[in-house]
């Protein structure tokens, strides 16, 4: 396998710089490959590898290594016993640097510049770091030969934990970093081709102090990535010998796909879930579930059954007169349970599922989320929703993704993360997305494109078991803006009865104004434009909610409510209006709660109707009013309950009624 590019890069650099600082990627295990040895790579950690990478291309090592860290000191992890033997030549020479500055600074306070900081280990260490770097160390003679000094190569390791804040550093720790910048400054060239050198080993660069890395031409950063396919891929042929059969090649390329942007130890830890046993190879990539979730079983495969039953006319019961939308999220639904989400690309971890939501308002878009979460889960409440309204600040991702280090609330983490990490298994609703601030939508690519998002806390979070739903009105309306160009309101652009063509041909033209094409891009095809409620759909949607109204009065106080059909008519008719229409089924809501259900409420009770009692809907002058049936009369009662699948039965029309009695007294059907 071809060298990771970090490797080639600092390999390039060792004996220009005498200061690497290596961040990102740090905590994990590395493939490498001897030039002499040509074997499969070794996968070592860093403080072995960088031994390594230090070493001449013939094998021999111009480099000895001493390595430190602000709570153990001098260390030995890589083995290489040389550390002793360089602890103490470094401490005579921090000795003499004491012993220097002292002269060269009398005062009446003995050691006016070392001796302040001398009961502090860390200032201590620093200063010893900085004597291996800038003066020749002497060793004991071991032969009667005089051996040539060796380049040294200091490794200060956690070194994002060598001050708590980098820009407000305490004297104590300016002392520290005084130090391994002084002793990079003057680091020795021993040879001509190679120079003592330190390396900082820190989670981000940001972690050190600025004024030692900006505009420094000593100093080079290098970011460790993540492992790449090669990488992962040497790893697996190493670490799961079961997989090299060409039989069983499908799930070898499954599980290197599906492990994208895992670390190589957590791919260890893959491999000691399969030393367990219980997983035969063909069913390794189950063990990346039970990793990133927790558990075994693939949720969305268990949910295969819920879609045997016609999804589709599950979802027409809650969403009247949105064919497009229903056909693609069923088309997606059936995709995500077979497991096929993704799978013309590569990585293999995208979300189960996206699809934008567009159109008027009240078309539906919010409920048929609800209706698919009913579907899967069984319960409407189980989705995850965002209003993206409450983050339109220009700092508002933080509270979706969480704080950085540093910034307030960065203990919490995000809230789409941390939900997200608690139930991976989710359908997510972003709705009015437009409204939030462009850099949130910026975020939403990771997400999009590879399925998943590190959060403020370094935590990666996994979104590829995720359904994710973008709802928005953009095209629909705009501002109206007076001369001076201040916005004063808006108006629709869009209106009911216009072609199911031009408006989504409207639709998609300000969505192509509105976002950006990368994001619009990773959505694809999965737009859905929603029409305005055709007079079909209003009627379903009308005797709907009259049904769950009549329903849940029944259920909750005992008392059958049926409407006329006249007084259906008569609703069904007023929300054929342009000013309801425009507003979809919520204009139909406000309609049904204005005209019907405020009517019932009070007539029920002002007329004191008990359980048992039955009442009647009826058109009077005003429209429509309440009285109690004629238990005698043989009047259909309505059947059905709360449920959305109550049948609206409405009973024969009774003579008009008026507003008032035929003598002037009011009339006793009406609430008074």
């Amino acid at each position: 396998m071809a060298t990771p590019t970090w490797q080639r890069e600092l390999a390039n650099f060792i004996g220009i710089k005498p200061i690497f600082v290596l961040e990102g990627n740090i905590a994990d295990i590395y493939p490498w490959e001897s030039e002499k040895d040509a074997v499969s790579p070794q996968f070592l950690p860093l403080d072995q590898l960088l031994v390594e990478l230090f070493a001449a291309p013939d094998g021999t090592r111009p480099y000895q290594f001493l390595f430190v860290d602000p709570l153990r000191g001098i260390t030995d992890p890589a083995g290489t016993g040389d550390v002793a033997r360089l602890a103490s030549a470094a401490q005579r020479e921090a000795d003499r640097l004491v012993a220097e500055a002292e002269a060269l600074n009398p005062a009446s306070d003995p050691a006016a510049r070392q001796q302040p900081f001398a009961s502090n280990r860390l200032v201590h260490d620093s200063l010893l770091v900085r004597a291996a770097l800038s003066r020749r160390l002497e060793f004991p003679a071991e032969t009667s030969e005089a051996a040539p000094t060796p380049s040294i190569a200091c490794v200060f390791n956690f070194a994002s934990r060598l001050s708590s804040s980098p820009e407000d550093l305490t004297p104590e720790e300016n002392a520290v970093f005084m130090n391994l910048a002084l002793g990079a400054a003057d680091a020795i060239r021993g040879d001509g081709a190679h120079v003592n050198t330190l390396v900082l080993v820190a989670n981000r660069a940001a972690d050190i102090p600025s004024w030692l890395l900006r505009g420094n031409p000593d100093v080079r950063v290098i970011s460790l990535p993540n492992p790449d396919r090669p990488s992962r891929e040497a790893y697996v042929d190493l670490a799961f010998p079961d997989l090299n059969d060409p039989a069983l090649a499908k799930a070898r390329g499954k599980l290197i796909d599906t492990t994208d942007a895992m670390k190589l130890v957590e791919l260890d830890e893959l491999r000691r879930l399969y030393a367990r046993g219980g997983t035969a190879p063909e069913n390794v990539t189950e063990l990346v579930d039970l990793y990133k979730y927790g558990i075994r079983e693939n949720r969305w495969t268990a949910m295969a059954d819920k879609l045997r039953d016609d999804p589709a006319a599950a979802l027409r019961r809650r969403v009247k007169g949105q064919e497009p939308a229903i056909e693609k999220i069923v088309t997606v639904l059936k995709r995500s349970v077979m497991g096929f989400s993704g799978m013309q690309h590569s990585s293999g971890t995208k979300p189960k599922g996206v699809l934008f939501l567009a159109g008027p308002t009240g078309t539906g878009k919010t409920e048929i989320v609800k209706a698919v979460t009913e579907l899967l889960f069984g319960d409407e409440r189980s989705y995850l929703r965002f209003d993206m309204s409450e983050y339109a600040s220009e700092n508002a991702d933080q509270k979706l993704f969480g704080a950085p280090p540093g910034y307030v609330g960065y203990e919490a983490g995000g809230q789409l993360t941390n939900a997200v990490r608690a139930n991976p298994f989710s359908v997510l609703l972003f709705d009015e997305v437009e409204k939030a601030h462009p850099s949130i939508m910026d975020k939403f690519l990771q997400i999009l494109e590879d399925g998943r998002m590190t959060d403020g806390q370094g935590q990666t979070v996994y979104f590829s078991e995720t359904l994710i739903f973008f709802t928005s009105n953009v095209g629909i309306s705009e501002e109206i803006l007076d001369e001076h160009g201040r916005p004063i309101g808006r108006r629709n652009i869009v209106q009911p009865g216009e072609p199911y063509e031009l408006i989504r041909e409207k639709v998609q033209g300000a969505m192509a104004t509105h976002f950006k094409p990368e994001v619009l891009n990773r959505i694809g095809d999965n737009i859905v434009v929603f029409d305005y409620i055709s007079p079909e759909a209003s009627r379903l949607i009308l005797e709907s909610q009259l049904a769950k109204i009549n329903g849940n009065v029944s259920a909750r106080c005992g008392i059958t409510v049926a409407p006329t059909q006249a007084a259906v008519e008569l609703l069904a008719e007023r929300a054929l209006a342009p000013e309801v229409r425009e507003h979809g089924g919520r204009g139909i809501g406000n309609l049904v709660e204005n005209a019907y259900l405020n009517p019932l409420s009070s007539f029920i009770f002002d007329a004191n109707v008990q359980a048992g009692e039955a009442v009647e809907a009826v058109v009077c002058a005003d429209g429509i009013a309440f009285r109690r049936a004629d238990a005698e009369s043989g009047q259909p009662p309505l059947v059905g309950s709360a449920a959305e699948t109550a049948v609206l039965a409405p009973t024969p029309d009774p003579e008009p009624v008026d507003a008032d009695s035929g003598d002037g007294s009011p009339n006793p059907w009406r609430a008074s």
